[in-house]
């Protein structure tokens, strides 16, 4: 039988499960689910155990750290909260321990209801996979119809930047990588972490190179700004991960007094871009689409220009 009271372990699922239809059967959420509005109304199961609000790239990097040497949690699970939501579907992720609640929340919250109500783990780390976990959620629902009329309006959205990017590069000649801008897309600031995951694999279908991390591999921290500096990048990409596109700009800002950083030709050319990555990047759910948008405007403003995205979306940084 399909599953009637679901709680979401993550912002992604939760958007999921309203864009096909679904949202009226969530009875719990994350402090993270505020996508759509709806689902702040939502009951919160759980919650941060600390506030990032008032902290910086580094500072939330040095709580995170020491709460996992010391083996305490990052998030909370509210135990009545739980126990009254009564779930008989719980969606979690295998992704990032860090960035959503992860095995250890599951299994503390399988421990505190007093029956086993059926679980779903959820791992994308490319589109393809975001794909599939649309396909998994809706199946567990009962909105598969749903779940596929999605999955084939985002593909094609895909394809369409896909295409296009390859009819522009036959159109100009281009069948040489060396014509393609190399992109970097810096996933933390201080310390500095390389994207990975589905973002790699983005800047590939929007026609950058991508540079320093791969598809599907996690994002990982860069040991200097000298890997920066070697790979030259022609553009710059800021989406620390769940920041908004104001928070990204005041990390940014913390550049400035960073020579090595300002002597990249990239800076000096003002193509560092801040984007929303809070509502397009991190999350693996629907809106990534919107996300593959934004890099393809952002790599081809002409090629792009006609696509529309969101005003909150991203914006162009100037160091100068």
């Amino acid at each position: 039988m399909p599953s009637e009271r679901i709680v979401s372990f993550l912002p992604s699922s939760t958007e999921i499960v309203y864009e096909i239809g679904a949202g009226s059967q969530i009875v719990g959420v994350t402090h993270e689910c505020v996508y759509p509005n709806d689902a702040k109304t939502k009951p919160r199961v759980i919650n941060c155990s600390f506030d990032a609000s008032k902290m910086n790239s580094k500072e939330i990097d040095q709580k995170i750290v020491e709460l996992m040497r010391s083996h305490r949690d990052i998030y909370v699970i509210d135990d009545q909260i739980l126990r009254e939501a009564k779930p008989d579907l719980i969606i979690a992720q295998g992704v990032c321990e860090v960035c959503a609640p992860f095995s250890k929340e599951i299994n503390r919250a399988a421990s505190i209801l007093n029956y086993k109500p059926d679980i779903l783990i959820l791992d994308p780390h490319d589109l393809d996979d975001i794909m599939t976990s649309i396909m998994d959620i809706a199946e567990r629902v009962g909105r598969e119809t749903e779940g596929r009329n999605l999955v084939v309006s985002l593909q094609n959205r895909i394809d369409n930047v896909r295409t296009r990017v390859g009819q522009r590069r036959i159109g100009r000649g281009e069948v040489r990588n060396s014509n393609k801008p190399r992109v970097l897309c810096i996933e933390w600031i201080d310390p500095f972490f390389t994207a990975g995951h589905w973002v790699p694999q983005m800047v590939e279908i929007a026609g950058g190179i991508n540079g320093l991390s791969s598809r599907a591999q996690p994002s990982r921290r860069m040991y200097d700004i000298k890997e920066i500096i070697k790979f030259n990048p022609d553009k710059i990409i800021l989406l620390p991960c769940g920041f908004g596109i104001d928070r990204t700009i005041r990390e940014a800002k913390r550049l400035e007094t960073n020579d090595k950083w300002k002597s990249l030709q990239c800076v000096q050319k003002n193509e560092v871009y801040a984007v929303n990555a809070g509502a397009y990047f991190s999350k693996p759910g629907p809106r990534t689409i919107t996300g593959l948008e934004v890099l393809a405007k952002i790599i081809n403003p002409e090629g792009f220009e006609d696509i529309r995205v969101p005003t909150d979306s991203f914006t162009k940084y100037d160091y100068n």
